[in-house]
């Protein structure tokens, strides 16, 4: 009888293979999802294949487009455009993009990068409650990461990068309970790390370089899984992070750290890379950290570590890289790091190690640095006497200990006075550090992706002594004098080494508070963007009768290739900008502005922006070469806050509240003279008049504002990208505070134009040669609101 059921059973099982589907079949609601994704995106060509009889679940998976199914339902939805992707038409929609994509409930894997998605990140992306990770990375987001994020109980990961989200990261990130990795990098985020990230036990890689955090880490010690945390280009500090010891990789570039080294990074032995470079970093170098056993990577470059290192030290077989250079090191280079091995680069210049190169400091100097910064014994200095005792008061002024340091001075000063010397009435602190104490100024926030102090090609801060400022100028003779403004005296300068400077020298009252005194010097160090003419350094002039600081020096950057206007409006026929290089001058300036308002704390508001105050380097980026330093306003009790601006703000309370408007209607002004192409005078009544003219321009079609724009440029100019600076323009003009952009919306409409403008060159294949035409359909200005 079992036998007899056996053809039964043969031809069930025959009949049930027959009647299942060999893949699953997507269901109809998200092939139609599908399809309005690819029209909310508008039409990309790595979607073209699209269209409602394609077997989604079985699409050939590639480098751009990957969808993956279970069952009849989409889990992954992976698509990736060109990283220079323009934003996307006005008519697109995030929250129409999440009402889509919520109509694929069982989606777990959410990958949208490089498409020009733009807007702020709606909160309905809770609704997608089985997201597991999501990757949204370059694209133009912008405003606060959503709180609703936190409602995913499922992430895991969560990356973000190259965006331009601002605010506070979310304190309820820290409620996530499977979150491993978080990447947030090249954003606009400021403010502390919530504390709720030190319960985040199963995080494993936690990046946010390249924003404005600041403040001190919360305790990371906790976080056992913990293998690569990267916080370059930050303001944390001032203390070391606290870790626990699995860490891989840590990278503190250039944030506001300072002090020495604690002992537990010795027992980091899976430490892989290590990069504490351009930090405030003092005390002795931990010369173990060369033979961690696992270390591959090490830079403490731009520090003020001490220390006398020896031939016979051990170093790891496998370190690849290693750079030492500017700190107040001494000795020999350890014979490990100076092998002939290929794979290996060893940098240590700018120390004292006694190498036959000219790369070294000299002896003397790492001790005066280390005696400026209070690393060495007094009893160590070389300096003789009267000039030593007048070294340790100013430094004590410096770093806040103004009362003590006086009484230092005065006791010793009667004990050792000698003869005056031959500057009797002045002498200046030399080599005063960089290192300054953690508690000169408040941690800072901001800036966008530009602020990479490597990639400025400035050297790296430091103090001059007064002869170098003297032999540098021939003495401040007036052959060096620039001139002179609310700002101070400008002298152009020649270093040592051959390079330009531009030194500004300040005049200081005697009364000058000390403690406000060293904010300004620690808030000075910190003017180094691309997008400004960057300080080199400072010196300081004081009387010998109380130790006060006469005179202030700042060095700056030399830029020689003129100002924005000189290359505008004043240019010589034929080699004036073209409206790519103009935008992008514009789109320099604003990076600068965005820098000052939110680099620093206090931000630099109301900086009296001109045309004429924007230099050109060589490469034609933009520097803003004067802004408002509250030294200035400190010492000389004025209305510099406003400076000469035109912005329309006379009351104080006004001037408090909206600070960063004034700046915002200069803008307006520098952009009002890039388009029309004529030097515009800084008075109200002009700009108002040519406010009008701009704004009948823009209501004109494109062939009438032709009679707006400088003619120089009609002829190699996208009219939607001379049309959207024309709008930001106007905006940034507006009577009312309130109604002006913020400084992100205008540069996110300023790239916008550049993109408008490149997309439509490329597409006429013009080189800038053809004459006003429309823009390509599929583009349209984004207006944002304030």
């Amino acid at each position: 009888m079992a036998v007899g059921s056996y053809p039964c059973c043969l031809l069930i099982l025959s009949m049930i293979l027959i009647l299942t589907p060999c893949a699953y079949q997507l269901q109809p609601a998200e092939v139609l999802s599908l399809l309005r994704i690819k029209r909310l995106l508008n039409y990309p060509a790595i979607l073209s294949r699209w269209n409602v009889d394609t077997d989604f679940c079985s699409y050939e998976a590639n480098p751009y487009v990957t969808i993956i199914c279970y069952e009849e339902s989409i889990t992954q939805l992976h698509i990736t455009g060109n990283k220079s992707a323009p934003p996307l038409p006005r008519s697109f929609s995030m929250t129409l993009l999440f009402a889509t994509l919520y109509r694929l409930p069982n989606l777990k894997v959410l990958s949208l990068t490089s498409l020009g998605l733009w807007g702020p990140l709606t909160g309905k992306i809770s609704r997608l409650s089985s997201l597991e990770i999501v990757n949204m990375s370059t694209n133009y987001l912008y405003g606060a990461i959503p709180k609703q994020v936190s409602r995913l109980t499922n992430l895991q990961t969560l990356i973000l990068d190259h965006n331009m989200f601002s605010g506070r990261v979310p304190d309820l990130l820290g409620e996530l309970p499977r979150l491993s990795v978080l990447s947030l990098k090249n954003n606009s985020l400021s403010g502390p790390l919530p504390d709720s990230f030190s319960s985040l036990k199963p995080l494993r890689v936690l990046v946010l370089s390249s924003n404005s955090l600041s403040g001190e880490l919360p305790d990371l010690n906790s976080l056992s899984n913990l293998q690569v945390l990267d916080l370059e280009n930050n303001y944390f500090g001032p203390r070391f992070p606290s870790l626990g010891r699995k860490v891989v990789t840590l990278v503190l570039r250039k944030n506001r750290f300072s002090g020495g080294l604690p002992a537990e990074v010795n027992t980091y032995y899976l430490l892989e890379h290590l990069d504490i470079s351009f930090n405030r970093y003092t005390g002795p170098f931990p010369a173990s950290l060369l033979s961690l056993p696992s270390i591959h990577y090490l830079s403490i470059s731009g520090n003020r570590f001490t220390g006398m290192l020896l031939q016979s030290m051990s170093c790891n077989g496998e370190l690849e890289y290693v750079d030492l250079s500017s700190n107040l090191l001494t000795g020999n280079l350890p014979t490990c790091l100076i092998s002939d091995s290929k794979n290996k680069v060893t940098l240590y210049s700018a120390n004292c190690f006694a190498t036959e190169d000219h790369s070294q400091h000299p002896l003397s100097f790492c001790q005066n640095q280390a005696l400026a910064v209070g690393i060495i014994p007094h009893k160590e200095n070389k300096v003789s006497g009267a000039k030593a005792t007048l070294m340790i008061g100013i430094t004590g002024g410096i770093f806040g200990s103004i009362f003590l340091g006086m009484i230092i001075f005065f006791s010793l000063k009667k004990a050792t006075m000698k003869p005056a010397l031959n500057k009797s009435q002045r002498s200046l602190a030399e080599h005063a550090s960089v290192g300054y104490s953690s508690q000169l100024l408040p941690d800072a926030s901001y800036i966008l992706q530009t602020m990479k102090l490597g990639e400025l090609g400035v050297p790296p801060y430091r103090s001059f002594s007064l002869e170098e400022l003297e032999a540098a100028t021939n003495n401040f003779d007036t052959s060096s004098f620039m001139g002179e403004g609310s700002h101070g005296q400008m002298y152009r300068g020649k270093l040592q080494d051959g390079s330009l400077v531009a030194i500004r020298c300040l005049k200081l009252k005697k009364a000058l508070n000390s403690q406000n005194f060293s904010r300004h010097i620690e808030l000075i160090s910190k003017l180094r963007h691309h997008h400004l003419v960057s300080a080199l350094g400072h010196g300081f002039e004081y009387y010998l009768d109380d130790s006060s600081v006469s005179r202030l020096f700042i060095v700056f950057e030399f830029v020689s290739n003129g100002t924005l206007r000189s290359n505008i409006s004043e240019g010589v026929p034929g080699e004036t900008l073209t409206w790519t290089q103009r935008i992008s001058a514009a789109i320099g300036v604003v990076k600068g502005i965005q820098f000052l308002h939110g680099g620093m704390v206090p931000g630099l508001f109301a900086n009296d922006l001109k045309i004429t105050n924007v230099l050109l380097d060589e490469h034609l980026v933009a520097k803003i070469s004067s802004y408002n330093l509250p030294i200035l306003a400190e010492h000389m009790k004025c209305e510099m806050m406003v400076g000469s601006s035109s912005s329309g703000l006379r009351e104080p309370n006004e001037r408090t509240k909206y600070m960063d408007k004034i700046d915002i209607h200069d803008l307006g002004v520098i952009l009002l003279e890039i388009i029309t192409g004529r030097p515009i005078i800084f008075n109200s009544e002009v700009v108002n008049i040519m406010k009008n003219q701009l704004q009948e321009s823009i209501a004109a079609d494109g062939i009438a504002r032709m009679s707006f724009v400088d003619p120089v440029i009609i002829n190699a100019c996208c009219d939607e990208s001379l049309k959207t600076v024309m709008e930001i323009c106007l905006r940034c003009l507006s009577k009312e505070p309130t109604q002006r952009p913020s400084i992100e919306d205008v540069l996110w409409n300023l790239q916008f134009a550049a993109q408008v403008q490149e997309s439509w060159r490329r597409y006429s294949h013009s080189s800038e040669e053809s004459p006003l035409s429309p823009s390509l359909p599929s583009q349209s200005p984004i207006a944002l609101s304030c």
